[in-house]
């Protein structure tokens, strides 16, 4: 019998930005009291989040992230929505609101986004996988605090893990639990495997172009959503679908999901409302892409799902 497992070395999806997070999660066994618990604990690692941006200190030269609870005294801590992430070798890792203005910081202070993180390469992988948790677990907190089904304000359960709508307060009991949005994001091969698919939507940079992507709907299963978006936004029809990798991509919740998509077409009719290019780009052309050389076109960052596909495509040569 062929094992389903016969690769060796690392999967496609650990070479990604984001996926460094290796905290022991504990979502399923959080007694009562388990945020409070790490919430007191002296060496409890916490994470300051301000409108969707980590807190980084700077004062002491290397950026640091995770700092003691005392550290974020002068900055407005929301603790009823901190948010316990899981432990790292027992030491608890916590996501904390601050309602700090990221305009009037102190010096030394900076808040950056989670893409930013990993562009500059500014702390570790696992640190940065945590933040990408954190920073998705506090936008979901700070938009759930109301129940979608009566309107009733809710309360923090299991460390933040979820959330409920209490009937002792008049509301109806309705749990909540964090959420994930699944994309696809493809890349099309055409039938000689030497031409991949590639758009720019009008909101990019210059010159760039990537793979393109779409949600999945209610009802769908993933390979229908890459045969969808891809005839939707270029008229191509696509055959079989590979699963190849996928990426968390807190911004603000979302999980990447990569695969490869076999063309069956080649003319492309164009969604002017999504796209404002799609065109083949030969294997060659795609090695000079991703070497993002100033003034010529250009793909996604090392780091990216898109990034990824294209060049382990490209490695298949």
């Amino acid at each position: 019998m062929t094992s389903l497992f016969t690769g060796t070395g690392a999967e496609p999806s650990a070479r990604v930005a984001f996926a460094g997070n290796r905290l022991q999660r504990l979502s399923e066994k959080r007694p009562a009291g388990c945020l409070e618990d790490a919430l007191s604990a002296p060496e409890t690692r916490i994470f300051g989040f301000i409108g969707g941006k980590l807190l980084l200190d700077t004062r002491q030269g290397e950026p640091q992230a995770g700092r003691s609870l005392s550290a974020f005294d002068a900055l407005s801590p929301d603790r009823p929505n901190a948010i316990l992430l899981g432990y790292d070798k027992g030491v608890a890792q916590v996501a904390m609101p601050l309602k700090a203005d990221v305009e009037t910081l102190p010096e030394g202070l900076e808040a950056l986004a989670p893409r930013g993180l990993y562009l500059k390469h500014l702390l570790p992988d696992e640190t940065v996988g945590i933040v990408a948790q954190g920073a998705a677990m506090v936008n979901w907190t700070l938009s759930s605090q109301f129940c979608g089904v009566c309107g009733g304000r809710t309360v923090s359960e299991a460390g933040g893990y979820r959330r409920r709508c209490p009937e002792t307060e008049g509301g109806c009991g309705t749990t909540l639990f964090p959420r994930t949005d699944p994309v696809v994001i493809m890349l099309a091969i055409d039938e000689t495997g030497d031409r991949c698919l590639l758009g720019r939507s009008p909101h990019f940079p210059p010159g760039f172009y990537s793979c393109l992507a779409g949600f999945l709907e209610p009802g769908e299963t993933m390979e229908d959503a890459v045969r969808r978006e891809t005839h939707e936004e270029s008229g191509i029809s696509v055959g079989q679908v590979r699963y190849h990798a996928s990426q968390p991509w807190p911004m603000p919740h979302t999980m990447m999901v990569g695969f490869y998509a076999q063309a069956l077409s080649m003319d492309i009719a164009m969604d002017g409302d999504e796209l404002e290019d799609c065109r083949w780009f030969t294997r060659q052309e795609a090695v000079r892409l991703l070497e993002r050389i100033e003034g010529e076109l250009t793909t996604a960052p090392d780091g990216t799902i898109a990034n990824r596909l294209l060049r382990d495509w490209v490695a298949r040569s």
